[in-house]
This record gives structure tokens, C-alpha cells and sequence, in this order.
């Protein structure tokens, strides 16, 4: 792995990389630089005060949102979340609800609103939320800064997420899109710190195991591997040494059935025009279609996420070529995949989807620009759907109805594209060119 420490920067296109991005760090403007630039206003960078200045604002209105309006915005975090904090904190997994469906580090997260001094659960919560946000801002503004990177990631960050109102902050996949972001940021420098972010990630909500998924090959892959191992296995030793039954989530994930916001009940959701009996009820903690067909449904939709990740093992075998961005492009592709073809779609994974795509945007290599395009449409259509006009769409409304066909469709382009550019830009032959001569398994690696 490359140092910072280390100054020779020596011949190639690594070296000239590496030398544009020490005389950028000497030239330029670093906020984290032992400096009294705090107190000087007119060092102050547009650059890093434009993003900064609309991420308060537009936070600000996100969290007023949240306690203002009229639905019951922050009654997930009433209902469920402080439930589960409850029974966390006398030392037991909540065993036997069937809206428990979460690997044991959710724990952490519930319990972390607990922490905070001086409020109640929901007012705690959205501390840790906004701490989360604040991260992953920090996170993209510095990168973006480097030799080769670009701010437009933290500019899809602060511009993005609002686009879902009030939903960021009711829900704690902020905290979880914060780790696996973290583990892309990280995993450059120090592959052991980035896999244990992964880690991290995953033992909370399973998605972020795939940040390091399109690792490079070469000397740091295994330090990455360790990492998340040894990570996964603390946290691991943990839940079950202070919890009691923290694999019962299991037991709920296997009865899942067919949301009808996911691409199959879309069909479904379509179906009822045409004479469909299915009714659509609250079942395992989401809104699920009952009636003929679901469980074909649920099998071809469990179908499509197997065949999709065996596309994922292809490529991984089949791939040659690393950029500085291939690990992040890989990153949302594989969560494309999987969000796409799963039995459910809630609206807060895009969540997820945005904050990998902020992360893809902030390398200038990336491929994944007219994906994250077709995200951002799809995340102002999902608000549409949800919050505003939910029981429009539910109760079978032909215009809300097309509105939710419509972000489908667009989801489904989007990882058909990003999976597509990925291939051409990874696999050697697969557009048009020749194999690379030089290798790309080593080097490559440590200056992604």
C-alpha cells in the first residue's frame, strides 16, 4: 500500500498521479491542516463553503420536516426502534417479532440514541443520524479534493438526499451508508481499517460487505479479508456475549414475502387493473401482497437475485483492469443488483444507492455517472410514492400507480447500465480493446 509518508513518487502514470497529488496538498487548502485557518475567514475555500453551506440548510429543513408534519413521520423510530432499544438494553434481541429482521450489529445502533445526554429516544436518534451525515460529508469533501478526484460526489450528497424528505433521518440507514462509505474511503490507505468498516456495515444491514467486494487483486486483498474477518468476528463475540438470541432474526428474514413496492409487486401492484384478487396488508414489517401467485412471485424474484450474483462472481473472476474507481463502481453495482431483485424494495435503501453513487462520482475515472443520473430520479419518484401519495398508490390510484412503474423502470436501467459499464471497463476484450500489457493486479491496487 502507499504511504503518505512516503515522498518518492517515482516514473509512469502512478508516479505523475501521485506527484500532482503532493504539489496539490502543498498548494492548496487543506481543513485538515495544523494551521489557525479557522480563524482566518478569507482562506476560506468556495469550493468547500458552497457544499457545506447547503448541506446546514437543506439539513435544517430535512430535521423540521421530521417533527412538523402532519403524518407520523418519526413513528417508526416511536414504535419500533425504541421498542427494540428497550429490550436491547435489558440485554435480550427481541426473540420472536417478526419485524426484527436485522443481523446482530443493529444492536449497536439502537442502543447508540441511548447515549446521548440530555433527550429523549427520537431527539437522540437524529443526533446520530446527523453525526452520520456530517461524516460522510467530511469524508467526500476531503477526497474530493485530491489529485483525480472530483467534489461532484459531495455535491450528489448534499443535493441528493433531500430529494427523500424527512426519510433520512427517520431511519438508520444513515448510520449504516456512513460505514460503508467509511470502509470505501478507508480501504486505500489501510486495507484492514476499510474491510473493518465493511465489517461493520455488514453486521448491521449485510449490503456494505460488498464495498470491498471489487477490491483489487495483489498483496492488499488479503489485508482487506483479515480486516472484515476479524471485525465481523469481534462484533460478532460481542452480540452473543452480552445479548441473549441474536441470530432470532433469521427466523423472520425467512418469512419475508412480496413487497409491493419491489419490482415483482410492481406486476402484481399492475395485475389488480386487470382483475388481480391479491390484497395488499401489513405482514413481517412491510406492506406485502397476500393472495394467488406471491409465492411464484417470491421465488422468481429469489431466482434473479441468484442468477445476479453469480454475474457477480463472473466478473469478479473475469476482471483485469482496477481504476482508481473500479472499487466503488463495483460497490454500487453489486448493491444495484441485489436492491433491484429482492423481495422488497423500501424507499429508504436509496438511501444506500445515493451514498454509493456520491462515492463513485468523487473519482474522475468512474463509469457510473449516467447511473447515478437515473438514481436521482428515481429517488425524487420514490418520494412521490412514499411518503406523500402512499395510500394512493395502495388503494390503487392509476396515477400514483404509474409513478412507482415508472422508479422501477428506472432502477431496472440503472443496474443493467451499471453492470454493463462495469464489464466493459474491468474485463479486457469485453469493449472492443486489446488486453492491457502491464500489470493491473498490484500497483493499481495501492494507488485506487
Amino acid at each position: 500500500m502507499v504511504s503518505d509518508s512516503f515522498v518518492e513518487v517515482g516514473t509512469g502514470p502512478a508516479g505523475a498521479e501521485r506527484a500532482a497529488e503532493l504539489d496539490h496538498r502543498s498548494s492548496g487548502f487543506s481543513p485538515w491542516a495544523p494551521r489557525t485557518w479557522l480563524w482566518a475567514p478569507r482562506t476560506w475555500p468556495l469550493e468547500l463553503l458552497a457544499p457545506l453551506g447547503y448541506w446546514a440548510c437543506t439539513r435544517l429543513l430535512m430535521i423540521t420536516l421530521l417533527f412538523a408534519m402532519k403524518i407520523n413521520a418519526n413513528g417508526e423510530m416511536h414504535t419500533l426502534y425504541e421498542k427494540w432499544s428497550r429490550q436491547l438494553a435489558s440485554g435480550s434481541y427481541p426473540i420472536g417479532d417478526p419485524t426484527w429482521q436485522y443481523p446482530p450489529g443493529a444492536a449497536f445502533v439502537m442502543l447508540a440514541p441511548r447515549l446521548v445526554p440530555w433527550v429523549n429516544f427520537v431527539q437522540g436518534f437524529v443526533v446520530v443520524s446527523f453525526a452520520a451525515d456530517a461524516v460522510v460529508l467530511a469524508g467526500l469533501l476531503r477526497v474530493g479534493r485530491r489529485a483525480g478526484r472530483s467534489l461532484t460526489g459531495a455535491w450528489a450528497w448534499v443535493l441528493g438526499l433531500p430529494l427523500m424528505l424527512y426519510l433520512p433521518y427517520a431511519r438508520y440507514d444513515m448510520i449504516v451508508t456512513a460505514l460503508a462509505v467509511l470502509a470505501l474511503l478507508t480501504v486505500r490507505r489501510s486495507g484492514r481499517l476499510g474491510g473493518a468498516f465493511a465489517a461493520a456495515g455488514a453486521m448491521v444491514k449485510v449490503w456494505p460487505a460488498f464495498a470491498v467486494f471489487g477490491a483489487p487483486r495483489g498483496r492488499g486483498l488479503w489485508s482487506i479479508w483479515l480486516g472484515f474477518a476479524a471485525s465481523a468476528l469481534a462484533l460478532t463475540l460481542i452480540a452473543v456475549g452480552f445479548f441473549h438470541g441474536p441470530f432470532d432474526f433469521l427466523n423472520a428474514q425467512g418469512g419475508r414475502g412480496v413487497e409491493f413496492e419491489s419490482l415483482g409487486g410492481t406486476v402484481l401492484l399492475v395485475s389488480r387493473f386487470l382483475g388481480y384478487s391479491g390484497t395488499i396488508e401489513y405482514h413481517f414489517g412491510s406492506m406485502e401482497f397476500l393472495g394467488p401467485y406471491v409465492p411464484e412471485v417470491s421465488d422468481g424474484l429469489l431466482a434473479l437475485s441468484l442468477l445476479g450474483f453469480c454475474w457477480l462472481l463472473l466478473w469478479r473472476a473475469r476482471a483485469r483492469i482496477w481504476t482508481a474507481a473500479t472499487t466503488a463502481d463495483a460497490a454500487l453495482a453489486a448493491v444495484l443488483v441485489f436492491v433491484t431483485t429482492s423481495r422488497v424494495i423500501s424507499p429508504q435503501y436509496f438511501i444506500w444507492l445515493i451514498g454509493l453513487g456520491a462515492i463513485c462520482l468523487s473519482f474522475r475515472a468512474t463509469t457510473q455517472r449516467g447511473v447515478v443520473a437515473l438514481l436521482v430520479g428515481a429517488t425524487a419518484l420514490t418520494s412521490v410514492e412514499y411518503p406523500l401519495f402512499f395510500d394512493n398508490v395502495m388503494q390503487g390510484s392509476v396515477g400514483f400507480t404509474l409513478v412507482l412503474v415508472l422508479r422501477n423502470v428506472l432502477l431496472l436501467v440503472a443496474m443493467v447500465l451499471s453492470c454493463v459499464r462495469l464489464w466493459r471497463s474491468t474485463v479486457p476484450g469485453s469493449n472492443g480493446r486489446l488486453p492491457r500489457k502491464t500489470p493491473t493486479n498490484s500497483r493499481c491496487g495501492d494507488e485506487q
